[in-house]
C-alpha cells in the first residue's frame, strides 16, 4: 500500500507531504485545482516519462518520492530479477534536473525507466475511463477468469513447458535446414576425409621422414664418410686409436713424476675412451646402413601428399590437418547420424506436445467451470449500478493452437439491453457502462488475488446519486482487502470513505499553488455539503452531508 507522498516543484506544487492510511481513501477538489498534477506526480514515480516543463521553478530540480509497504505484496522475486534491494518498507524517488535528465531510485539504488515500470505495474493501478480499453482486450478478460479459476500454477507450468517446446520445434527446423544443406556437401567431406584418413597423419612426422630422406638419398656419400672416418682411427699405424694408445703410455710413464704429467695421462686416457665409443658408433652406423630405393620411394611418396594435402587445406603443419579431419569426422557422422538425431528430436516434440495438452486440458477445464460464476457475480454487480438488463456471454473453446495461455480461445460477449444482441464489449458498451463494467470486475478479482493499490479517477462520471452510493459500496467493500482510492465529484462516494483528503489552490505570495490535505470530521460535514449545494451551503445540505457521514 501506498503510505506516504512527498512532491517538491512539479507542476503548480511548491511542496507537498501527505500520509495515507489503508482502507478506502477518498480525493476531492473543484476542477482544475489540481487533482490531475497529483496523478501525474504518482504517475512519475510508477516509471512514467519525465517532460521538463512539469518543473515549476525551472532552476530547481523536481522531486518526487513515495513510500510503499509491499510486505503483503510476494514482490521479492521481482526485487531479485530487477537486482532491486528489497526491503517491506520500499522507498521510490524519482528526480527530474533542471537539464531534463531524469532520475530514478528504488532504496536509494538508481534504476532504469523500464524496471520502474514494471515495479510500478505491481504497487498502483491508476484507473480511469480511457483505461477501461483494457477490458475489451483477450489477454486482460483470460487474466479475470485464471484468477477465480485458480489457474495460476498451472499456467507457469504451462509456459514453461511451452518454451521448451518452442525451443525444440526451432531446434527441430534448425537440424531439417541443416540436413538439406549436410548432404549436398556429404559427399565432398567424404571424400576429403577419406584423403585424410589415408595419409595416417601423425604429428611430428614430417621432420621424421624429412630426415630419413635426406639419409637414404645420400646414402653412398655418407657411407663413404663413415668409411673414411672409420679408417683414420682403425689404422695400425697412422690412426687416431693407435696413436692415442702411444699418447696415453707415455703420459703414463711420466705420471709418476709429477701431478702434471698424471693430469695429461687422464686427459689422454679420456680422448682415448671417447674415440673407442666413437668407433663402435661409427661401426653401428655402417652395419645399420644399406640403399633401400623402396623404402626412398615410399618416404618420398609419403613427404609429397602431405605437402599437397597441405597445399589443399592451406595450412603449414600436420597438426593442422589433423584438426581439419577431426572437423569433417564430425561432419560426416553428424550427417550419417542425422536421420537418427531428427527422429529423436520429433518423439521430443510430441513427449512435449503431450504434457502441453494435458495441462491445457485442466486450465480449460477450471476455465469452464468458474465462467457460470463470474457471469452471476458480474450481472449481479451491474443490477446494482444501474445495468438491469445487462448480461454476459462467455465461453472457452479448446482450439488446435498452443497460445500463450493454453489453448483456449475466448468469447467474451456483452448484452446491455434486454433482447439485445450479444457483441464484443467495445462495440456492444459505452464509455459510462465499460467503466462500471470495469468496477465490478476489479470488485470479483479483489476477492480473489491480492491487487495492488486501486485509484479510480472519477469512475463515477455520468451516473446518479443512487447508482454512485452503491458505487461507493462497492468500493468500500473492496478497500477491506486492498487499499482503495476515489477521486469523485460525487458526495455519496465521498461520504463513504475512511479518509477524506481535499485538492485546493491558494495563491501564495501572488504565486497559485496546488496543495492537498486531510480532512478531520467536521471539515468533511463542510465539503461535502459544497459538493451538494455549491459554495452557498444551506442548513439542509449540511443535514444531508451529516446524513450521509453517518
Amino acid at each position: 500500500m501506498l503510505t506516504s507522498l512527498s512532491i517538491k516543484n512539479y507542476a503548480l506544487i511548491d511542496s507537498l507531504n501527505v500520509d495515507f492510511n489503508d482502507g478506502f481513501s477518498i480525493i476531492t477538489g473543484e476542477t482544475g485545482a489540481g487533482k490531475s498534477i497529483l496523478l501525474g506526480g504518482l504517475s512519475l514515480i510508477l516509471g512514467k516519462r519525465a517532460d521538463l516543463s512539469s518543473l515549476k521553478d525551472a532552476t530547481q530540480k523536481c522531486i518526487i518520492e513515495a513510500v510503499f509497504n509491499i510486505s503483503n505484496y510476494n514482490l521479492k522475486p521481482l526485487f531479485e530479477s530487477e537486482d532491486f534491494d528489497f526491503e517491506s518498507q520500499t522507498i521510490i524517488r524519482r528526480e527530474i534536473l533542471p537539464s531534463g535528465k531524469s532520475r530514478a531510485f528504488v532504496n536509494d539504488s538508481p534504476v532504469n525507466l523500464t524496471s520502474l515500470q514494471l515495479l510500478g505495474e505491481r504497487l498502483v493501478d491508476i484507473h480511469s475511463q480511457h483505461q477501461t480499453l483494457q477490458l475489451t482486450s483477450n489477454d486482460f478478460q483470460f487474466q479475470v477468469i485464471d484468477a477465480l479459476a485458480k489457474n495460476e500454477d498451472s499456467l507457469q507450468n504451462y509456459r514453461t513447458l511451452l518454451k521448451d517446446y518452442k525451443n525444440l520445434k526451432k531446434e527441430y527446423k534448425e537440424l531439417l535446414s541443416f540436413q538439406t544443406e549436410a548432404i549436398k556437401e556429404h559427399d565432398y567431406n567424404s571424400f576429403l576425409l577419406n584423403e585424410l584418413l589415408e595419409a595416417n597423419l601423425v604429428v611430428g612426422e614430417v621432420e621424421v621422414l624429412e630426415a630419413e630422406y635426406k639419409t637414404l638419398n645420400n646414402i653412398e656419400g655418407i657411407k663413404e664418410n663413415l668409411s673414411e672416418a672409420y679408417q683414420l682411427l682403425s689404422d695400425e699405424q697412422l690412426g687416431v686409436l693407435s696413436s692415442l694408445t702411444s699418447l696415453k703410455n707415455i703420459f703414463q710413464k711420466l705420471s709418476g713424476f709429477s701431478s702434471k704429467y698424471e693430469e695429461l695421462f687422464n686427459r689422454a686416457n679420456s680422448s682415448l675412451i671417447d674415440m673407442n665409443d666413437l668407433f663402435s658408433e661409427i661401426h653401428v652406423l655402417q652395419e645399420n646402413l644399406e640403399v633401400n630405393p623402396n623404402r626412398l620411394e615410399v618416404v618420398d611418396a609419403k613427404l609429397k601428399m602431405i605437402h599437397v594435402l597441405m597445399q589443399k587445406h592451406v595450412v603449414s603443419d600436420v597438426s593442422e590437418l589433423i584438426t581439419i579431419k577431426n572437423q569433417l569426422e564430425e561432419k560426416v557422422a553428424v550427417t550419417e547420424n542425422l536421420d537418427e538425431t531428427i527422429q529423436k528430436k520429433q518423439s521430443e516434440i510430441v513427449s512435449k506436445e503431450t504434457e502441453l495438452n494435458t495441462i491445457s486440458q485442466g486450465i480449460h477445464t477450471n476455465r469452464s467451470e468458474v465462467i457460470p460464476q463470474l457471469k452471476k457475480e458480474l450481472e449481479t454487480i451491474l443490477l446494482d449500478l444501474g445495468m438491469p438488463n445487462a448480461q454476459f456471454n462467455i465461453d472457452v473453446v479448446i482450439s488446435d493452437t498452443f497460445y500463450a495461455n493454453g489453448k483456449d480461445e475466448l468469447s467474451f460477449l456483452f448484452s446491455a439491453n434486454k433482447g439485445g444482441s450479444f457483441n464484443e464489449l467495445k462495440k456492444a458498451a459505452s464509455g459510462g457502462e465499460l467503466s462500471r463494467i470495469m468496477l465490478a470486475i476489479k470488485s470479483v478479482l479483489a476477492e480473489y488475488i491480492q491487487l495492488p493499490t486501486i485509484m479510480f479517477d472519477e469512475i463515477d462520471s455520468g451516473v446518479s446519486g443512487e447508482i454512485s452510493n452503491k458505487m461507493g459500496d462497492i468500493m468500500l467493500q473492496m478497500s477491506k482487502n486492498m487499499q482503495v482510492f476515489s477521486i469523485t465529484h460525487l458526495p455519496q462516494i465521498a461520504a463513504k470513505g475512511l479518509s477524506h483528503f481535499k485538492v485546493y489552490k491558494e495563491d501564495v505570495n501572488e504565486v497559485t499553488q496546488t496543495n492537498l490535505i486531510e480532512l478531520n470530521h467536521d471539515e468533511r460535514i463542510i465539503e461535502i455539503a459544497q459538493m451538494l449545494g455549491g459554495s452557498e451551503m444551506s442548513t439542509s445540505a449540511i443535514a444531508h452531508a451529516k446524513e450521509l457521514l453517518n
